[in-house]
């Protein structure tokens, strides 16, 4: 009896240190503010009993955080055959409704198709607030996940720390490529059961992110980075000291002492495609402080920026399609197309995310040349525009305005018509008649002088179709059911 009551107190001492470690991060919740995406694998492999210790424990790391504006915004994302958003970052604004929306999470099954789940991410977390940290944290079993790299690096790019769980089956090379760095705190491998064991580390990894004293990175480009930081200093009795150097440390360390106000700084002559380690120490006489560290990495060299080209399709007489390229997302923020009617026709916009590389510009006026201007903004803050001229096509001219059947004799009807001689090339006459006994399908070409024609052997409430023919094509025409003379 002892020994029960004894294993009893044990297992109420453990359950309450976990809870209290659990709640212990509470005191982060009004200095935190930034974006939690969770990429959760809702596909066929991860099994029922996988699916909900998954939920569970991503209920239970965003559990600490104030939610909103401001706070902390979280949003589920369910990777599938057909990926689904359950709710955006603006849906939820505190903590009873978001755990009630994850309880009621259900699994999608399906397959893992993760490329399509990460381009929603990246919309969903670009398209955003600009200014604060955003993660993405996938919870996987890292069965076959796909070509994840360029959406992952294009996510990185744009200031996306990737975090990833997985199952000890997952392919390690692709998770590795994929999680932002450091790898030994932002990559963890585990058995589902035993998930737990991972959670506060991952929510020291989160905490480390999106709380006030962080170091952020921001538009980054191949030989370029803008550093970023809540003020920590208060006074002027200190300063910050500031070094950075490539992981594989090819340049000598760079230093910088910089003034209590400051909050960012920019890095200059970088190397392209390279990690980055960066420290931050504020420095006081009044008390001591961490070092703040992030990292990152530079993109490649662009041999052109977009819009390096913009071509014209699908013209219709008030649509027409505009295209342009390369499609840069990691590099263009946005687009904004200007069009308007050449010479002073009424400039209209239409702004476009980075990801977009077409749009179809409609209401325009039937032959008519417009203006069609591309300005695309870069995440470097330069700006790049492309102009070119587009005509919309000729209204179609009416079709035909009257068309009559008139039963001459049996199995023969006269058909007349009436239509715009504009543009008229000739005319197109479809019915069904009788051949040997069967019925077959007959058209003929008239020119545009005729407007009259007999037709014989035409069976039985036969359908008579008359088009008119324009240089373009054929037009709208019209079609009449064939009534026999009885008698």
């Amino acid at each position: 009896m002892k020994c029960l009551l004894f294993r009893c107190v044990f297992l109420l001492a453990v359950l309450q240190r976990s809870n209290l470690q659990f709640t212990e991060p509470a005191t982060v919740r009004t200095w935190c503010e930034g974006d939690i995406l969770l990429l959760l694998d809702s596909s066929g492999s991860v099994t029922n009993h996988e699916f909900s210790r998954l939920v569970q424990f991503a209920a239970e790391l965003v559990s600490p955080f104030s939610l909103g504006r401001g706070h902390v915004r979280v949003g589920l994302l369910q990777v599938s055959s057909k990926p689904n958003l359950d709710f955006g970052l603006d849906v939820h604004h505190d903590q009873q409704s978001l755990q009630e929306a994850l309880l009621r999470v259900s699994q999608m099954q399906g397959d893992t198709n993760t490329e399509t789940a990460l381009r929603i991410a990246q919309k969903v977390l670009t398209e955003t607030q600009k200014n604060v940290p955003k993660v993405l944290l996938w919870l996987t079993d890292g069965v076959d996940p796909g070509d994840v790299d360029k959406p992952m690096s294009e996510l990185k790019a744009r200031g996306v720390s990737v975090l990833i769980v997985s199952t000890i089956h997952a392919n390690y090379q692709v998770l590795q490529r994929a999680v932002s760095p450091p790898i030994e705190s932002h990559l963890f491998f585990v058995d589902f059961d035993d998930i737990n064991i991972i959670k506060e580390d991952m929510l020291k990894a989160i905490i480390k992110i999106i709380c006030t004293e962080q170091l952020r990175v921001v538009d980054v480009t191949s030989h370029s980075a803008v550093l970023k930081w809540h003020p920590i200093l208060k006074t002027d009795s200190g300063y910050y000291e500031l070094w950075y150097q490539s992981v594989l440390q090819r340049d000598p360390e760079i230093r910088r002492t910089l003034s209590f106000e400051s909050i960012s700084e920019e890095l200059t002559s970088l190397q392209p495609e390279t990690t980055y380690m960066v420290s931050l120490r504020p420095e006081s006489n009044l008390m001591l402080f961490n070092t703040l560290t992030v990292y990152f990495t530079t993109l490649p060299v662009l041999d052109f920026m977009s819009p390096a080209f913009v071509s014209v399709s699908d013209s219709g007489p008030s649509h027409i399609r505009v295209s342009w390229g390369p499609l840069q997302p990691a590099y263009v923020q946005r687009y904004t197309v200007e069009y308007g009617a050449i010479p002073s026709g009424r400039v209209q916009t239409v702004v476009l995310h980075g990801q977009q590389n077409s749009v179809v510009l409609t209401g325009l006026e039937p032959d008519t040349q417009y203006l069609v201007t591309i300005s695309a903004l870069h995440v470097n803050g330069k700006d790049r525009a492309m102009s070119v001229r587009a005509c919309t096509q000729e209204a179609a001219p009416p079709g035909l305005v009257h068309l009559q059947l008139t039963p001459v004799a049996q199995q023969e009807v006269e058909v007349k018509w009436l239509a715009s001689q504009e543009g008229l090339k000739g005319y197109w006459l479809s019915w069904e008649g009788e051949k040997s006994h069967t019925s077959s399908v007959s058209s003929i070409y008239l020119p545009p002088t005729h407007h009259s024609i007999w037709l014989p052997h035409i069976i039985p409430s036969s359908r008579v179709c008359v088009s008119p023919i324009y240089s373009s094509g054929r037009g709208d025409g019209l079609c009449c059911t064939a009534q026999h003379k009885t008698g």
